[in-house]
């Protein structure tokens, strides 16, 4: 399976990208000039943050056979009015009373294994190329 993934344009402010045999719809909200068709690149991101940290603590309650039914996780943005950004986000796990005390900082440290944390903790290289394609190599590409 090609790793790669391939970004087209669907209209408006639509942008789609292909990855894994799986197609992640964007748009942009209608007030920034959008439809809101579909969540908005940074609004996947930040989902990414969470159901990740959801994935590690829902594997650490099965692997100790602990009801994870009643677990949930809510992310929370505190913004800079003045940068209009966000400067710290807090993830709140959320635990049932009968969750067992033993394991309060370890389901925290399931948390800190996820993936796209420890990536925005130590970031990767970023690199962006133009590449020019021949006229032959975009038939088609637009319906991928």
């Amino acid at each position: 399976m090609n790793s790669d993934m391939v970004v087209t344009f669907h209209g408006g402010s639509r942008v789609n990208a292909r990855y894994k045999g799986f197609v992640i719809e964007t748009d942009q909200p209608v007030y920034s000039g959008g439809d809101g068709s579909a969540p908005a690149p940074f609004d996947l991101f930040l989902a990414s943050i969470a159901t990740c940290a959801g994935y590690y603590v829902l594997e650490f309650c099965k692997k100790r056979g602990i009801s994870w039914e009643k677990i949930s996780l809510v992310l929370k943005k505190e913004i800079d009015p003045e940068k209009k950004r966000i400067i710290r986000l807090v993830l709140e796990v959320k635990l049932p009373a009968d969750f067992p005390d033993k394991y309060l900082n370890a389901v925290i440290r399931a948390v800190d294994i996820c993936s796209v944390k420890r990536y925005i903790i130590d970031p990767f290289l970023f690199d962006t190329r133009p590449i020019k394609e021949k006229a032959s190599d975009f038939s088609g590409l637009k319906n991928r």
